[in-house]
């Protein structure tokens, strides 16, 4: 028999193993709960499969519509729009004119005779097409007691402008239709009333020699077209637009006007780019484009915009209550998601130094000593595209499930890719290719031999290796093999050759890379440690993808390169372990602004919560030199990345709320040390908001790594392998946690309960 203090002791045993048990269930039971509800609402409403819930965002969009009760007076006082291709600048002048600045993605044009700016030569030009004015006869806004509102409506993407009062009130609504290549104006009053449009291009009677078509019967037609003497990348290029509406007719080559007063007008305005067609060609293509336009009935249009519009709002979102930082927070990580939108699904990237919303400037600070008027074809640091900075509006697209935004980055370094291999070979006689810091649309390098003297951005190899970095989280987060396979693995292989062969080994037979510059910061130093991030963060993700995609053989040398690679750069500052930027003594200078040891952060994850070394990254972090804060720093979201709340909630809030002073729109970003309105302030402050509530490593998904408890939330949020993360924060807890799909929520971690 047992005695009585052996069954004492097995049933204290057993005590135990229920009280483990009980915590286990404490912290799990209430997440198995909210995904059974979530998944139950979502067989309701979706179907079997399917455990998303789709509330309905339109009132929590409301809440942030810009509106504005007052009239311009000029393109500084606009607001934006667009297609994703097509992107307006909208505003109303004080004597009720509507205007609008219209651009796009691939309107390429060439520098001005005499500009002596490098920059400004080198890359082309992202030009305006033009202005439209539209005028109303009566004036409502000439009348006793005249109101005035412009309202954009984020949900349906449109702008609605009421001018006047009672009976002499008239309503415009502009909008860019999210399927088609056209721009629809729409007036609506009590009374009928004379509408007048008029084409208002400053470069026709100057250098620029735009094109008036003036034979086409009640339309105005124009046109800009490179000269025969443009870069041969830029010649050719030809753009401009149709303006017409039925009951509008030509008063001259640059003005339409109705023929009869009505209480309704439609004006339709229809862009092209085209490239080796003549005038003639272009404007017989473009006559197409607008049949083809007008064959959908207006309101189907519409309804078909708005679905889109509607779709995207229900992608992702993030809301923030709390104090009065959390609600400007939210509505600059809105409408940077929005300007985004607009401009982010044409042919080419969106450019950093203002994306296509770019404005007139009659007090333009050229330099300390002149202020000239310039136009809205004028941007600082010209047309080339810098991956440093034009990174940071695409990053963020991951979480926001933003993905079709990011294929006009991809598809651009794809097409480069072929001529800058051929140029590696040329120059250097091996195989492989790499992207140029500063590169215009077509691509091109320049010799960078070891003699050639340092620079900024000469010996400058990381770019292709944050753009693969880049690309592996697209397809790890859309499982997308055709983009594998014709994409990425292209441009990540040319990029690992480049490195395996540009640069020679030590005498421990591991990688030499030097001279190689550690980003702007340090030019030809030796091991820096943004290239040593990038290439084990990459390759060893490449070597990790599924079999189908790679073959052995490559994945083997991809193998080898990875054994070869030197480690991170390390030592002291003041006594404590940091990483450093370079490896060697730290004697040489510094040219800018950055912190390139923290690269190991992000963009390339080597270091962060849940990894070994974390404190290391910590101290590096606390210890970075230079801690300025918006533009184009990294500091917000390599703060989040290392669970620093305080910081990056410092970081976020300032990027997000940094408006231009001389802009009224308040997500034009102030200059910094781009251009305004500057794209990579509102991108850094996306991405380290996202990352303050969600991160992921592998599968694992970490919620809340670096929220503040004084904020309260509903998100839903993207993460790899085709998920959907959707909650509320509240008191520093997440409920209503709904996974998509359920099975995913075995690799949730909920730092709230770990911690």
């Amino acid at each position: 028999m047992m005695s009585n203090i052996t069954v004492i002791n097995r049933i204290n045993n057993q005590l135990n193993n229920c009280r483990r048990t009980l915590k286990i269930l404490s912290v799990a039971l209430p997440l198995l709960i909210t995904s059974i509800k979530g998944y139950t609402q979502a067989v309701k409403s979706h179907g079997p499969g399917s455990a998303e819930t789709k509330p309905a965002v339109n009132s929590l969009l409301d809440v942030y519509n810009v509106t504005w009760d007052t009239p311009g007076p000029s393109s500084s006082q606009s607001m934006p729009t667009g297609n994703g291709d097509i992107g307006l600048n909208v505003w109303v002048e004080p004597n009720g004119d509507l205007c609008f600045l219209i651009a796009k993605t691939d309107a390429w044009g060439a520098a001005a005779p005499g500009e002596k700016n490098p920059w400004i030569k080198a890359g082309g030009v992202l030009m305006k097409l033009g202005k439209v004015r539209v005028s109303l006869s009566p004036n409502p806004m000439l009348h006793p007691g005249a109101k005035f509102k412009q309202v954009l409506k984020l949900h349906d993407n449109e702008i609605v402008v009421n001018e006047g009062a009672g009976e002499k009130a008239v309503k415009l609504r502009i909008w860019v239709d999210a399927n088609h290549p056209v721009i629809r104006v729409e007036s609506k009053s009590a009374r009928p009333v004379i509408v007048k449009v008029t084409l208002d291009d400053w470069r026709i009677d100057g250098a620029g020699s735009d094109t008036v078509l003036s034979k086409r019967a009640n339309q105005v037609a124009w046109c800009h077209q490179n000269t025969d003497d443009a870069d041969q990348h830029l010649r050719g290029i030809i753009f401009g637009g149709l303006i017409k509406g039925q009951g509008l007719v030509k008063k001259d080559d640059t003005t339409l006007q109705s023929v009869r007063a009505a209480k309704s007008q439609l004006i339709a305005v229809y862009p092209l780019t085209t490239k080796g067609l003549s005038n003639i060609q272009w404007l017989s293509q473009l006559s197409t484009q607008a049949r083809q336009a007008d064959q959908l009935p207006l309101e189907q249009a519409r309804q078909a915009h708005r679905q889109w519009w509607d779709h995207f709002w229900h992608r992702s979102w993030i809301f923030i209550k709390g104090d009065r930082l959390a609600d400007s927070t939210t509505r600059g990580y809105i409408l940077q998601r929005f300007v985004t939108a607009c401009a982010g699904r044409g042919a080419y990237p969106i450019k950093f130094n203002g994306s296509l919303f770019v404005v007139d400037n009659s007090r333009y600070q050229e330099n300390v000593n002149s202020v000239r008027s310039i136009d809205a074809d004028f941007r600082e640091w010209g047309g080339q595209y810098w991956m440093q900075n034009t990174r940071a509006m695409y990053w963020p697209r991951l979480m926001a499930g933003d993905f079709d935004e990011m294929l006009p980055l991809f598809n651009m370094y794809r097409h480069i890719l072929p001529d800058n291999a051929k140029q590696v070979k040329e120059f250097y006689h091996h195989e492989g290719a790499y992207f140029a810091e500063t590169s215009p649309f077509w691509g091109g390098l320049l010799y960078m031999g070891p003699e050639v003297k340092e620079n900024w951005t000469g010996h400058y190899f990381t770019p292709i290796l944050e753009l693969s970095m880049m690309m592996l989280d697209y397809y790890e987060y859309t499982g997308d093999k055709k983009f594998a396979k014709e994409t990425l693995l292209p441009i990540a292989s040319a990029g690992i050759q480049f490195f395996d062969q540009y640069f020679s080994r030590d005498a421990q037979g591991k990688l030499l890379l030097d001279p190689d510059n550690s980003i702007e910061m340090f030019w030809k130093v030796h091991n820096p440690a943004p290239d040593i991030a990038g290439l084990h963060a990459v390759i060893s993700r490449l070597i990790a993808l599924p079999d189908n995609l790679i073959d052995g053989k490559t994945k083997a040398n991809w193998q080898r390169v990875y054994n070869e690679l030197p480690y991170l750069p390390m030592g002291e500052k003041d006594g404590t372990p940091v990483l450093l930027p370079y490896t060697g003594p730290q004697t040489v200078q510094g040219r800018n602004l950055e912190n390139p040891e923290l690269y190991a952060v992000y963009p390339f994850r080597i270091y962060g919560l849940s990894k070994p070394g974390l404190q290391i990254a910590i101290n590096t972090f606390n210890a970075r030199k230079f801690k300025d804060k918006g533009c184009w720093v990294q500091d917000p979201i390599q703060a989040a990345m290392l669970g620093l709340t305080n910081d990056a909630q410092a970081y976020v809030t300032f990027a997000l709320t940094r408006k231009e002073p001389t802009l009224k729109f308040p997500a034009f970003w102030a200059t910094g040390h781009d251009y305004a309105p500057d794209e990579d302030n509102g991108g850094n402050g996306e991405n380290g908001l996202q990352q303050m509530l969600l991160q992921t490593e592998g599968k694992k998904i970490i919620l809340l790594p670096a929220w503040p408890k004084g904020w309260s939330a509903d998100f839903k949020l993207n993460a790899p392998f085709n998920t959907t993360v959707q909650g509320t924060v509240k008191d520093g807890m997440i409920t209503n946690l709904v996974i998509t799909p359920a099975s995913r929520m075995a690799d949730v971690v909920d730092l709230t309960k770990v911690n």
